[in-house]
């Protein structure tokens, strides 16, 4: 499972240093590609496998089904660990997320996200006023 919020920095080359806690249960091996709200996901091969099996299953017929698949494997890479810990992002998923010097990395259950640091801010402060409101919608879900 993943979880916490680490600050990192990417480098000129779009190289960023994984956080220690991670790597192991990323492997040496994961995939990373566009996530939601402008941030990038980066999931376990085994955990990549069970979403492209549920992906694959959705009706070809349903246009919204098409498009989110087109959008979520279209920006799908295959990252390598390099010796120090380090990935390399591709130049159009460091476009899609706004990615630059900062940048937060968060765990999330079952995937990291890659997040510009500047957006991240700005998406917790507007979540925090409504915390209180989201937890009470989600108590159909048994939390």
């Amino acid at each position: 499972m993943f979880m916490g919020e680490y600050q990192h920095t990417i480098d000129t080359k779009g190289r960023m240093i994984i956080p220690a806690k991670f790597r192991d249960g990323l492997g040496e091996q994961f995939v990373l590609t566009r996530g939601l709200d402008q941030c990038l996901f980066g999931y376990p091969m085994s955990e990549w496998k069970l979403i492209e099996e549920k992906l694959k299953a959705l009706p070809l017929t349903k246009k919204d089904a098409r498009a989110f698949t087109r959008f979520f494997f279209s920006g799908a890479v295959e990252c390598d660990l390099d010796k120090q810990g380090r990935i390399n992002i591709a130049s159009n998923l460091l476009q899609y997320a706004k990615l630059e010097k900062e940048c937060v990395v968060i765990g999330v259950s079952n995937r990291i996200e890659l997040w510009s640091k500047s957006i991240w801010e700005q998406y917790t402060a507007e979540q925090e006023d409504s915390f209180a409101e989201i937890a009470e919608n989600m108590i159909g879900f048994d939390i």
